[in-house]
C-alpha cells in the first residue's frame, strides 16, 4: 500500500491555510506534542482493544465524528446528553438508536482527563479516534496519517439541525446539496461514501428496495439478484428493522475499495450509494475508485480532514469539556 509523503500533507496544510486562515493557523498536526504527549498511544491502544472485542466500532467512530461535524460544525455537540436548556443531538431522527460509540468516547476522555486533564477536547478527540478507526481497519497494515488538532468543544446542541442530516431515503442531489451547504464538493460526496466500505445498516434503511422499490410494489431492478435474495430473507417484515446486515458484504471490516467495486456491480446495499453509479459525474468517480484504491486512500485522507475543519471553535470559543457528554 503506497504511504503519502510529508510533502503532501504540507501541501494540504497550505492549500488548507489559503482556504481558511484563521482555522488552520491555529490548528496543527502537533497541537498536543508538549501539553499531552500521550493522546495518541492512549487512542490507539484503546482503540486497538476495542476493536478486537467489537469490530463495529470502527465504522461507529467514524460515523460518529461526521455526524458531529455536519450539525454545527466539528464542535463535538453530538456527545451532549439532553438538560433543561436544549435538547441534544442524540435522539434526533437520523441518530436515534442509531449511532453508537459514546462509551468509548467516555473511557478515553477519562483516561485523558487522568494523565493531561483539561486538555484534550472532546471536539478533537473524536477527529482522532475517527482517523484512528480508518488506519487500523486499513490491511494489510495501519496507514498512519496524522490529524489537525487544536479545535474547541461547544456548549449546547441542536436537535432540529441534526435531523438535516443526510439520510438514507435523501436523493442524491439532496446529499449533495447538504454537502455543499457545508463547503464540500460533489467528489467528497463520492469519496466520503467510500467510509460505507466498514459498517452495517438496519434492515429499515434499505427495506424499500427490496419489495416496494418507488412504490411500484416489486424490489429495485437495479438491484443485483442474489443480493437481493439474501436481503430479502434478512428482512421479510417490519418485525425485522432492526437486523443488520454489512454495507460491504465482502470485506465488512476491511477499509478498502470493495464498496466503489459493489457499486459497479449493482451490489451497493443503500439506494443513496448505487445512486453514484447513476450519475455520469459521481458514476467515473466510482469506476476511478473500484480500480484504484491508492487513489481513493489518499483522497478518502484529504476528504475527512476537509470535513474536520467544519465550523470548528479554535482560540478562546467555547471551552474543553472534562466531561464530553455535559459542559463545564
Amino acid at each position: 500500500m503506497e504511504c503519502t509523503s510529508n510533502k503532501h500533507y504540507s501541501v494540504l496544510l497550505i492549500l488548507l491555510i489559503f482556504l481558511s486562515p484563521l482555522v488552520c493557523c491555529q490548528l496543527s498536526y502537533d497541537f498536543y506534542e508538549v501539553t499531552c504527549p500521550l493522546l495518541t498511544p492512549i487512542v490507539q491502544t484503546s482503540l486497538k482493544f476495542a476493536m478486537a472485542n467489537e469490530p463495529r466500532i470502527a465504522a461507529s467512530l467514524l460515523r460518529l465524528h461526521f455526524h458531529d461535524c455536519f450539525v454545527n460544525g466539528c464542535d463535538g455537540s453530538v456527545l451532549l446528553d439532553d438538560t433543561s436548556t436544549f435538547k441534544g443531538e442524540k435522539n434526533a431522527k437520523p441518530n436515534r438508536n442509531s449511532i453508537r460509540g459514546f462509551e468509548f468516547i467516555d473511557i478515553i476522555k477519562s483516561k485523558l482527563e487522568f494523565v493531561c486533564p483539561s486538555t484534550v477536547s472532546c471536539a478533537d478527540l473524536l477527529a482522532i479516534t475517527a482517523r484512528e478507526a480508518v488506519n487500523l481497519s486499513l490491511l494489510p497494515f495501519p496507514y498512519w496519517r496524522p490529524t489537525l488538532l487544536g479545535r474547541r468543544d461547544g456548549t449546547t446542541a441542536s436537535e432540529s439541525e441534526a435531523n438535516k442530516l443526510p439520510s438514507p431515503f435523501d436523493t442524491l442531489q439532496n446529499i449533495t446539496s447538504k454537502f455543499i451547504s457545508k463547503g464540500l464538493e460533489v467528489k467528497d460526496v463520492v469519496v466520503l461514501s467510500g467510509a460505507h466500505t466498514i459498517g452495517f445498516a438496519q434492515c429499515f434503511t434499505f427495506k424499500q428496495r427490496l419489495f416496494n422499490f418507488n412504490s411500484t410494489g416489486k424490489p429495485d431492478p437495479s438491484l443485483d439478484s442474489s443480493l437481493l435474495q439474501y436481503l430479502q430473507k434478512l428482512c421479510p417484515d417490519n418485525y425485522h428493522d432492526t437486523n443488520l446486515a454489512p454495507l460491504d458484504s465482502f470485506t465488512s471490516y476491511i477499509f478498502d475499495n470493495m464498496y466503489y467495486r459493489n457499486l459497479v456491480k449493482n451490489s451497493g446495499l443503500l439506494q443513496t450509494d448505487q445512486a453514484l453509479m447513476h450519475d455520469a459525474m459521481t458514476a467515473s468517480l466510482v469506476i476511478n475508485y473500484s480500480e484504484y484504491p491508492g487513489q481513493f486512500y489518499q483522497d478518502f485522507a484529504a476528504s475527512l480532514e476537509k470535513m474536520s475543519l467544519i465550523g470548528v471553535l479554535t482560540g478562546q470559543q467555547g471551552e474543553i469539556r472534562k466531561n464530553c457528554r455535559v459542559v463545564n
